[in-house]
């Protein structure tokens, strides 16, 4: 897959995703990522990019042209159009069923806005979707657009080392993750649960799953709903419920 990223401050992301296993799949060639300094396609003698909006308000807004000359730069020669997808806090909010949609894209062109945003007529001319990371704002989509990168690369085979490491984890399957474990086998008086040392697979694996369960209900009832449950997982958060109603 190949992600470029049309941003203000490219410094930002080699910082973080040229570390650990997103950096190591890249130096490796599984995934291609590229960072594009918007002000390097400005037409202003000073590199300016923004302008203040019409209409009034405060801040300042980012101009249509910088970013539509640094969006031409990228698909030149290509014989398809990237997926674009600007960061916003207006967008459709990103989760995991968002991500392994987004896996499928052979290319993605990732738009941080900044200041109040970009001018909507870029929006309207290159952006194919908008996303959220959540209802909050943040200052830029720099950090936003990595967290997609993230979640997005590590999706892509050949990133992590298989495919269990990312399956087995918190909103792949719809459930929380259960809880992990590892050396000393006691801790301050706390031990590791006896199942997990037992060698028994079958009955590790049952045990993963009825904590997976287990911690959902707890945490994240709403995920429940969507979640893939067979009967026996049914019965189990039925006992649950019975556990807590008689605790009450």
């Amino acid at each position: 897959m190949r992600i470029d990223v049309l941003t203000l401050f490219p410094e930002m992301f080699e910082a973080v995703l040229g570390q650990s296993i997103i950096g190591r799949a890249r130096n490796k060639n599984v995934i291609e990522l590229r960072f594009i300094n918007i002000r390097d396609f400005s037409e202003d003698k000073h590199r300016r990019v923004d302008d203040y909006p019409y209409g009034g308000g405060t801040g300042m807004v980012m101009q249509p042209m910088p970013i539509y000359n640094a969006y031409k730069h990228i698909i030149n020669g290509l014989s398809y159009k990237p997926q674009v997808i600007y960061l916003t806090p207006k967008g459709t909010v990103f989760n995991q069923s968002l991500a392994k949609g987004l896996v499928q894209e052979k290319h993605l062109i990732l738009l941080c806005g900044h200041y109040e945003g970009v001018d909507e007529r870029i929006i309207e001319e290159i952006v194919d979707l908008e996303i959220s990371v959540g209802d909050f704002v943040l200052t830029g989509g720099e950090i936003p657009a990595m967290a997609v990168i993230d979640a997005v690369c590590r999706l892509i085979p050949g990133v992590l080392s298989t495919e269990e490491a990312f399956k087995d984890e918190s909103h792949y399957g719809g459930l929380l993750e259960y809880p992990q474990y590892t050396r000393p086998p006691e801790f301050r008086g706390r031990k590791v649960p006896e199942v997990l040392v037992s060698g028994h697979h079958a009955k590790i694996e049952r045990w993963q799953r009825e904590e997976s369960l287990r911690t959902t209900y707890c945490k994240r009832p709403d995920l429940l709903e969507k979640a893939a449950l067979n009967q026996e997982d049914r019965d189990f958060l039925k006992e649950i419920e019975k556990d807590e109603n008689s605790s009450e």
